[in-house]
């Protein structure tokens, strides 16, 4: 029997702000005296979350803008733009328990999105 997967996409910000993020990033790179504020190594945190439930990290890509209604820019031919939010997605095994996501007289159902650090 071939394997059954689950998808998750978020958009994760890359910032160094709070607290257990500099914490994190202090006992990970001991040698770096200061991260900058919007540093990709910020993200490694909230991907160790994702993956200690079981998400695989299959595809990131840099957005320009996430629209307040959860649209997505993504950057285009045009000037090149600055940006620190990162679309993600992820996959895990179908557990055997769970019954199928989709059928005829049910919609789709997302999963959870795992727990994030605050980034307050």
């Amino acid at each position: 029997m071939s394997v059954r997967w689950e998808y998750f996409t978020t958009v994760v910000e890359a910032n160094t702000a709070s607290r257990e993020t500099r914490s994190f990033l202090k006992a990970r790179f001991p040698g770096r005296r200061r991260m900058p504020r919007f540093a990709p190594e910020s993200l490694m945190l909230a991907l160790d979350k994702f993956g200690q439930e079981g998400w695989e990290l299959v595809h990131m890509e840099p957005v320009a803008r996430v629209g307040s209604k959860g649209d997505i820019l993504f950057p285009g031919s045009g000037a090149p733009r600055w940006s620190r939010a990162y679309f993600c997605v992820f996959k895990r095994p179908q557990s055997d328990r769970r019954p199928p996501a989709i059928s005829a007289d049910r919609p789709a159902a997302p999963p959870a999105p795992p727990a994030l650090p605050d980034e307050r």
